[in-house]
């Protein structure tokens, strides 16, 4: 399996926020084990601050809200 490229590296320990409001650390990046789809693995920064996974291309897309487009995570001005 290739490494981590340079772009995903310098999302890990980022925060997003997600177009509903809640915060969340992106922790790094899987391959789906049956499809070797691309996931992302990210960190709740609420609650009980569970660990989720999603296709990364539905992490880094784009989505209608209100008539409004938006990014479904977008990040923060976090440095890390």
């Amino acid at each position: 399996m290739k490494s981590m490229t340079e772009e995903q590296a310098k999302l890990v320990g980022r925060t997003f926020r997600h177009f509903k409001g809640n915060l969340y650390r992106l922790e790094g990046f899987a391959k789906d084990s049956e499809t070797l789809e691309e996931m992302v693995v990210y960190r709740a920064l609420y609650g009980e601050g569970g660990l989720w996974v999603r296709p990364a291309k539905m992490f880094f897309e784009t989505v209608e809200r209100d008539g409004r487009t938006t990014k479904r995570f977008e990040p923060t001005e976090d440095a890390k």
